[in-house]
């Protein structure tokens, strides 16, 4: 039985998030899989994604592994990362798809015309380094500090309907949610696999973190 299990749907590097993982916790258990079976029995459960969200959500499904993150989702510390961020909610504008309705809100996607605040365009995807700012304490935020940047690869936010559920913050002008939690969830927007060492003191606390 692994003591962490990265969900394989089909979507995403979960090779380095994987590794990123083995790197803070060497001495457990890290297991990549694509089944449900396996999914039920791990301690912890990393949802990670990249790409369009209707083919996570398609992907998902079809594997047979929608009811097992799910269920790992009510009981278990649950770190849902990039697209596993904006699957939690129930609805998104990216093709106009049913998220899995763990959190209320919906997923939006940046306007097509932004600027900075010296006037320059910015692009979407929204692609580099940003700020997050921590809204509120959390065992996962410990050793971070505030304002840390992470790496963020993304076209489309959550908006929470429960504005407490936003943990962190960063802009692209305007701020959207980084970082959101709820009991035994935590889900961020950015990639703490590609972070450096704030996204690994993340992970880290991660495996530290009891719910």
């Amino acid at each position: 039985m692994p003591d962490i299990v990265v969900v394989d749907y089909g979507m995403g590097n979960l090779k380095s998030v994987a590794k990123a993982l083995e790197h803070v916790a060497p001495r457990l258990r890290v297991a990549v899989a694509g089944d449900a079976a396996t999914v039920n029995q791990a301690g912890r459960v990393v949802f990670p994604g990249q790409g369009a969200m209707p083919d996570c959500i398609r992907e998902l499904t079809g594997r047979g592994l929608r009811d097992a993150v799910i269920a790992a989702s009510r009981h278990k510390p649950f770190l849902g990362i990039c697209i596993g961020l904006q699957m939690l909610f129930e609805s998104s504008e990216e093709g106009n798809v049913a998220g899995l309705g763990i959190l209320p809100g919906r997923v939006r996607r940046f306007p097509a015309a932004m600027t900075d605040a010296a006037g320059l365009r910015l692009k979407v995807p929204h692609m580099g380094w940003n700020q997050v700012h921590q809204e509120r304490s959390h065992a996962l935020w410990r050793d971070i500090p505030q304002d840390s940047r992470f790496y963020f690869v993304h076209s489309y936010y959550a908006e929470p309907a429960d504005t407490s559920l936003t943990l962190g913050i960063s802009r692209y002008p305007a701020p959207f949610a980084a970082a959101v939690a709820r009991h035994n969830i935590f889900a961020v927007q950015f990639h703490p696999e590609k972070s450096q060492a704030a996204g690994l003191a993340l992970l880290r606390n991660f495996v530290a973190w009891r719910p």
